[in-house]
């Protein structure tokens, strides 16, 4: 009977975790799809501002964490950055590198 339990409460435990998981993955998409009013549908853009798809995770966190520095002179994107977090900015990181 204990191993049984054990297991129930095993498998109840990968489900809480697996839906913190998918709510971080919903968090990061609706905060990376502020970015698409600029940066185009999908980070594809259709003009002169630089698409977000496809970049290196690496790449975009090192200029956004320049943008919230105020390092990277910029119109607009200190001002964005700065309502990240360190972990946010690198969730979108991952997010937009896996946009194709």
């Amino acid at each position: 009977m204990h191993k049984k339990t054990t297991l129930v409460l095993g498998g109840f435990i990968g489900l809480a975790l697996a839906g913190s998981v998918g709510a971080a993955d919903m968090h990061t998409q609706v905060i990376a799809s502020t970015c698409m009013s600029c940066h185009g549908p999908g980070g594809k853009s259709q003009g002169k501002i630089p698409s977000l798809a496809g970049l290196n995770k690496d790449y975009f966190v090192k200029f956004m964490t320049e943008f919230k520095a105020g390092t990277r002179v910029a119109s607009i994107m200190k001002r964005h950055a700065n309502g990240y977090t360190e972990a946010e900015i690198e969730a979108m990181g991952a997010y937009f590198a896996s946009l194709k």
